[in-house]
């Protein structure tokens, strides 16, 4: 089915113009199956808003925004899974009599494991293609989210790798050393969903709508973020908490049958009649002369690659690294750390979290997509696109500041908290969604999985120090008889840490420079 759309009255949704309810419907009765169904009715409302803010008008389809779906899909899995811990953690703390450095170590092992597999994970990602290395990535987070269910007891995780961590002078409890075997696991798999994502903008989308197509994957980090302390605390409070980590370990096996079954390159699915001539050519319009590399590949069919050491001889190699470094460990900390602050600032716990983490990041969607749409508004106005960006992402970084204000008007109320904490995680998604594109606009396609590798591992590893961090002040203020005060003081770098990351990657790029390396 081929459809005319008028963007000038498609609007946000595609309430009206070209994607109505009616025609969505319409799309849905003309798919084959049910998966069909599901992923049509998703991808046409995804086209409506985005064909407004792209302001074209074309004849084409609309099968990069089914590959959209799946992203945001995977991305709501993948943050459904690491937030788990974070909504049980004070009922695991009182289960297994946990310190908040206990809880740091746990977390830690997760970060630190992040940031060493993503590197490996944007490279093997670039090596098999994103097809098999984002299927890998999944299959080993959704393990790895089960294997939390069996860290307790004598059987379990905890007891049988407990004594080879203190051989190796690594002392913890059975259950701190099970939930890190778990973590890790996790890490490891988790790696893979951003570096794979992002390589699948670069070869779905224009350079255009690349921050928009961004910014909605990316707002599945949202809906999980969303679901979880809706769904989390309410399954461990009837069924036990080992079922909320089963089962969001099956969720990602689920979303693992649509991604083999819809995804393949674009060049694959025009052959097969899945994208049309006309949606493959606006796809593949600007590759050049950025992307010519990618022509390059080896005769065996795998993907062409850059090593290490070549990418980082650039400046815009450690300009997206150090815009990751001080902005990341930020969105780690209330991640992990939320509840944890609920807890200890209000008492409250268990499904009492529910309603004001889910509203806090109902709220950062407005984020994700806003702050992928926001630098187009500055082009249509005949910004060039770099400058654009970073015009953008300056503004984003003034939001944060709000977190600053976050303990003096907490004292009139949690929901003051909420609404001001929310502000900074919503700047942090529009952030996300224009940094992660300036990889794919200034580099090959060939290298945006390992450079997103690279820059990812960095936030990883400064949410290690964060919460490590975090973890040694709550209990030095706990000690001390006001734990706010260290929530106080992590609350300023969160405040600051996007302003000092902006400064950094102007000074490192201040003009668009893409990087023409050649691919091997």
């Amino acid at each position: 089915m081929r459809l005319t759309h008028d963007v000038r009255r498609t609007e946000f949704y595609g309430v009206r113009g070209g994607v109505t309810p009616s025609r969505m419907f319409e799309l849905v009765g003309a798919s084959e199956n049910l998966a069909d169904k599901a992923l049509a009715l998703l991808s046409g409302v995804f086209r409506g808003s985005l064909m407004d803010a792209t302001g074209m008008k074309t004849e084409m389809g609309r099968y990069r925004w089914t590959i959209c779906a799946l992203l945001f899909f995977a991305t709501t899995v993948n943050y459904l899974d690491r937030q788990v811990l974070s909504l049980l953690q004070p009922m695991l703390s009182k289960e297994f009599g946990w310190s908040n450095s206990d809880y740091a170590d746990i977390t830690s092992v997760f970060q630190f494991a992040y940031g060493l597999a993503v590197l490996f994970a944007g490279r093997f990602i670039d090596r098999v293609g994103t097809k098999r290395g984002y299927a890998w990535a999944i299959a080993v987070w959704s393990v790895g989210a089960a294997i939390h269910a069996a860290v307790s007891g004598a059987g379990g995780v905890g007891a049988a790798v407990s004594p080879a961590l203190a051989a190796v002078g690594v002392a913890v409890p059975v259950s701190v050393a099970g939930f890190m075997v778990g973590r890790f696991v996790l890490a490891v798999g988790e790696a893979g969903n951003f570096p794979a994502a992002i390589k699948t903008v670069g070869e779905w989308f224009p350079r255009k709508e690349r921050s928009l197509a961004t910014g909605i994957f990316n707002s599945g980090a949202n809906i999980g973020a969303v679901l979880a302390p809706l769904l989390v605390p309410w399954m461990a409070g009837l069924w036990g908490w080992q079922t909320a980590f089963l089962a969001v370990g099956a969720a990602g096996f689920v979303w693992l049958a649509f991604w083999l079954a819809f995804y393949d390159a674009p060049e694959k699915m025009l052959a097969k009649g899945k994208v049309g001539q006309a949606e493959y050519d606006r796809i593949a319009a600007d590759r050049e002369p950025l992307e010519k590399a990618d022509a390059e590949k080896p005769a065996d069919g795998a993907e062409a690659k850059v090593s290490w050491f070549t990418l980082l001889k650039f400046r815009q190699t450690w300009a997206f690294f150090f815009g990751k470094f001080f902005t990341d460990g930020v969105w780690w900390f209330f991640l992990f750390w939320l509840p944890s602050f609920l807890k200890a600032q209000y008492g409250m716990e268990g499904t009492e979290i529910m309603w004001p983490l889910g509203v806090l990041y109902s709220l950062t969607m407005v984020g994700s997509v806003c702050g992928g749409w926001f630098p187009a508004w500055f082009m249509k106005k005949g910004m060039e696109a770099y400058k654009a960006r970073m015009t953008a992402m300056f503004v984003i970084a003034l939001f944060p500041l709000a977190v600053l204000l976050t303990q003096t008007a907490g004292r009139r109320g949690m929901w003051f908290a909420i609404l001001l904490i929310a502000i900074g995680c919503s700047a942090h998604q529009a952030w996300s969604a224009n940094i992660y594109t300036t990889v794919s606009d200034m580099f090959p396609n060939g290298a945006v999985a390992s450079i997103t590798g690279i820059g990812t591992m960095a936030g990883s590893f400064s949410g290690v120090l964060v919460s490590k961090a975090a973890g040694a002040l709550f209990d030095h203020y706990e000690k001390m008889g006001d734990v706010t005060v260290g929530y106080s003081i992590v609350f300023v770098y969160c405040a600051v840490a996007y302003l000092v990351a902006w400064c950094v990657m102007k000074s490192l790029v201040p003009r668009f420079a893409p990087v023409n390396v050649k691919l091997h």
